[in-house]
């Protein structure tokens, strides 16, 4: 019975840890561009990139594009500020994603990683020598 009671204990512990596993700091991506692009080759890139990656991308203000994704049933919305020096890409809001205090999952930052990431390749192919 004593060594039941150690398993279960033990399986609780494990499943608490794993799940806190899930989710970390919610990623706020800042580029600092070091390319010459004019802000319409920044705006098709990020739109780009987005569609790309399954975002729905729309345009805001001037300066702003909004992000939307669907992954099941998942959901991300973010919102891109961007001028010739730079971008952010900012958490807006989610659904199923274990956002509290600052944290979500884990998948979230995968999938605005990316999205930095095809953002940096398409400008760095643009850009104006």
């Amino acid at each position: 019975m004593k060594s039941t009671s150690k398993l279960l204990i033990g399986l609780v512990c494990v499943m608490a840890l794993s799940g806190c596993a899930r989710t970390e700091p919610v990623l706020t991506p800042h580029t600092t561009l070091t390319t010459h692009n004019s802000e319409n080759q920044i705006r098709t890139a990020i739109i780009d990139a987005g569609q790309k990656r399954g975002w729905i991308m729309t345009d805001g203000a001037p300066g702003v594009i909004n992000g939307h994704l669907n992954n099941r049933e998942h959901k991300a919305d973010i919102r891109i500020t961007y001028n010739t020096t730079g971008y952010t890409i900012n958490y807006v809001g989610s659904t199923n994603l274990l956002a509290e205090k600052g944290e979500i999952h884990r998948s979230y930052n995968h999938w605005v990683n990316n999205l930095d990431n095809d953002i940096q390749i398409r400008l760095a192919s643009s850009a104006t020598k």
